[in-house]
C-alpha cells in the first residue's frame, strides 16, 4: 500500500511542470559535458597544490579527541587522500555549475512559463531578488558547515571515542577515514541547509505547487534520511543528527510559504 502510494506521487511529480523541465534538461546536460569536465580540472588543478597543507591542518592535535592518533597504513594513503579532496572540489564546481544552468534554463521553459500564468505569478528578473538568492545560498552552506563543525563533529568524535576508550581500545584512526568523515559531515550539512532555499523557489516558480511538495513529504522525509546513512557514521545518533536539521528547514519553508500565500 505504502509503495503503490509513494509510486504515485512519483509519478505525478514526473507530469508536474518539475518533471517536464528534468527530463528535458537532460539533453542539455550532454552536449555541455565538454565544459563540465574542463571545469573539474580547473577545480582539481587548482586545488591539488592546497590540499597538503589543510590535510596538515585538520590532523593537528588541536583538533583531535585526547589520546587519539592518526596513522597512515599505506604508502600512497596520503596521495590518494589528496586526489580525493581534489576530486571533491572540482565535483563542488560542476554540481554549482549544473545548478545555475538547470535554473537558468528552468526559467525560461514552455511548462514553466504556462504554469505561472496558470497562477498569474511573474517570473523574477535577474537582479536584486537573483543576488539575494545566491547571498542566501552561500550563507546557508556557511551556516551548515559551521553547524557540522562545532555541533556534529565535537560531538560525534566524543561520542565515538569515548565508546572506545571506555571498552579498553587504543583510539588511533586511519588518516583516509578521518578526513573523509569530516569531509562527509561538512558537505552532507552545507547541502542539506539549502533545504528552505530549494522550497522556496521551487514553490514561487510555480513549477511545483505546495499540494505536490506536501504530498512528496514522505519522499523528501526519506532522502533527508538517505543522505544521512551515506555520509554519516552507521550509527542512528549521527544518522539523526545530519537529516534532522534538513527536515526542520523544509517543513519551516513550507510554513513559512503557507503563512505568506494570500
Amino acid at each position: 500500500m505504502v509503495q503503490q502510494s509513494i509510486q504515485a506521487t512519483v509519478e505525478q511529480l514526473a507530469q508536474s511542470s518539475g518533471g517536464q523541465i528534468l527530463a528535458s534538461m537532460r539533453n542539455t546536460i550532454q552536449a555541455s559535458l565538454k565544459y563540465y569536465v574542463g571545469l573539474f580540472l580547473l577545480g582539481f588543478v587548482a586545488a591539488f597544490p592546497l590540499t597538503s597543507a589543510f590535510i596538515a591542518w585538520l590532523v593537528d592535535d588541536a583538533r583531535l579527541p585526547q589520546d587519539v592518533e592518526i596513522i597512515v597504513i599505506s604508502p600512497v594513503e596520503f596521495l590518494f587522500l589528496q586526489l580525493r579532496i581534489a576530486g571533491s572540489v572540482g565535483l563542488v564546481m560542476v554540481m554549482l555549475m549544473v545548478v545555475l544552468q538547470t535554473a537558468k534554463y528552468g526559467l525560461r521553459h514552455d511548462a514553466v512559463q504556462s504554469r505561472l500564468s496558470e497562477l498569474e505569478v511573474n517570473l523574477p528578473k535577474p537582479g536584486p531578488r537573483m543576488v539575494l538568492a545566491v547571498l542566501t545560498s552561500i550563507l546557508l552552506l556557511v551556516i551548515g558547515a559551521l553547524y557540522a563543525w562545532y555541533g556534529l563533529i565535537p560531538l560525534l568524535l566524543d561520542y565515538l571515542t569515548t565508546d572506545a576508550q571506555q571498552a579498553g581500545l587504543t583510539t588511533e584512526w586511519r588518516l583516509s577515514n578521518y578526513a573523509g568523515f569530516i569531509v562527509n559531515l561538512v558537505s552532507a550539512s552545507a547541502i542539506g541547509f539549502q533545504a528552505p532555499l530549494l522550497t522556496t523557489l521551487i514553490l514561487r516558480s510555480g513549477a511545483v505547487n505546495r499540494e505536490q511538495m506536501v504530498g512528496a513529504r514522505r519522499i523528501i522525509w526519506f532522502s533527508a534520511f538517505v543522505v544521512g546513512a551515506f555520509m554519516s557514521p552507521p550509527d542512528p545518533l549521527s544518522l539523526f543528527l545530519v537529516a534532522l536539521p534538513i527536515i526542520i528547514l523544509f517543513e519551516a519553508a513550507l510554513l513559512v510559504d503557507r503563512l505568506r500565500a494570500p
